[in-house]
């Protein structure tokens, strides 16, 4: 195929969505205005579990897979990728550094000052940094978009953080090496998938993305406008696909149909009459075929739904996502597909709930439109946007002396929400 053309400015980027029951693969080009999609390719994956790498062989064929499909479509070659990372016990926190500026005009200098006293302010242990963001900047005890030209005594940052278990970082990324692909960066799921589904003034106002995988639920919460908490839930849509499975005892190809044509998370009085036929386990000639209510196939997936929000409902608030300001949920990825699974979270939740599906990109194509392609599209802003990220960009190391303070005005809100529980 023909390279794309390309206009001045534009760059190509390659993205990975390594996810428990498929890997994506996109190939954008990105400049001044929304990226624009020239190539995608898809695979099952075997390889991995609850979103982590358990097989390498079938993990790297899967990636190699997919990546060649893109590179085929879109007539370029993938160098380096920018891929996720969906379990791994994601955990954030928000850092507050402050340095004396003594009265004088903010200049760029005191931003490179604040950003190394930042990263030095990080500290991650035993874990590996993913993102380490500046969320907000206060000039004197008051927030300000950009402090570059205000006269202030003193000058502040908060940090968003989010880290990860190392060694299944360590495991992807060879899994992607291995395929003869270069790891750029490693993005958390829900910072990805948000970038795609949520608007700007959901996100200043205060919003929950509940991020539903094959494996792996994550959840990322949004106030005035940033990233402020992420925590993964070792449960997904795929549990329910067991769990039909099991009650049925059909193979879980058979049941993943079932989920996707009959399953739903609200029940109908029809429901109870509509009968749906269900093979058997084995090709053996004793085997027959069933039929049960479509009710009892909706019963099952209900079950699961209410497990899944209900650990949902405990995280929110531990997120500091309680309030009056708490009250919009965003659901996206392929757990999100299921008839009706708004109207079920919202009456559980008692929150405002609707389906997130990505936006943002020019040229998706319909198959990859949907919300299982959520962080597909989101890693393809991610890439677009470059946001800052103190801890892997590494800024220039700087002689001042930071003057540490507990909580900036964000971890301070964070705070007195969850205090108000």
């Amino acid at each position: 195929m023909t390279p794309p053309k390309t206009v001045r400015g534009e760059r190509t980027v390659t993205v990975l969505d390594v996810g428990t029951s498929k890997v994506a693969a996109l190939i954008a080009l990105v400049g001044a205005g929304e990226p624009r999609v020239v190539g995608v390719g898809q695979r099952v994956c075997h390889g991995v579990r609850r979103g982590l790498v358990a097989d390498m062989e079938k993990t790297e064929s899967a990636i190699r897979a997919a990546v060649d499909q893109a590179e085929r479509n879109a007539g370029v070659q993938a160098g380096s990728v920018y891929v996720n990372m969906s379990a791994a016990s994601l955990r954030s926190e928000v850092e507050t550094v402050e340095i004396e500026i003594g009265g004088h005009k903010i200049a760029d200098g005191d931003m490179a000052t604040l950003l190394a006293a930042g990263r030095a302010r990080i500290d991650p242990g035993n874990r590996t940094v993913l993102h380490a963001q500046p969320a907000l900047y206060a000039v004197d005890g008051t927030f300000v978009e950009s402090p570059v030209g205000f006269h202030a005594d003193r000058l502040a940052m908060d940090i968003h953080v989010v880290t990860a278990e190392t060694p299944p970082i360590r495991n992807l990324d060879l899994a992607v090496r291995s395929a003869h692909l270069g790891v750029r960066t490693m993005v958390a799921s829900p910072a990805a998938a948000g970038l795609a589904v949520l608007a700007a003034e959901e996100r200043e106002f205060g919003v929950a993305l509940v991020e539903i995988g094959a494996g792996v639920t994550n959840i990322a919460v949004h106030m005035m406008g940033q990233l402020v908490g992420v925590a993964s839930l070792p449960m997904g849509a795929g549990d329910i696909t067991n769990d039909i499975a099991s009650a049925f005892a059909t193979r879980r190809s058979h049941a993943e149909r079932l989920k996707t044509l009959y399953g739903a998370a609200v029940m109908a009085q029809k429901d109870n009459h509509d009968l749906i036929e269900i093979p058997p386990i084995s090709d053996d000639e004793g085997g027959e075929t069933v039929r049960v209510p479509r009710a009892q196939i909706i019963a099952v997936v209900r079950h699961r739904l209410d497990l899944l929000f209900g650990e949902v409902a405990v995280r929110l608030p531990q997120l500091g996502f309680a309030g009056p300001r708490a009250r919009q949920v965003v659901l996206t990825g392929g757990g999100a597909e299921i008839k009706s699974v708004a109207d079920f979270a919202q009456g559980l939740l008692g929150k405002n709930v609707r389906i997130g599906r990505p936006r943002g990109l020019t040229g998706l194509p319909d198959a990859q439109s949907g919300s299982a392609f959520a962080t597909l599209a989101g890693l393809a802003l991610f890439a677009a946007e470059d946001l800052p990220d103190l801890w892997n960009g590494k800024p220039a190391a700087n002689s001042a002396k930071p003057v540490v303070r507990n909580g900036g005005r964000l971890q301070q809100m964070v705070d007195k929400l969850r205090a108000s529980l």
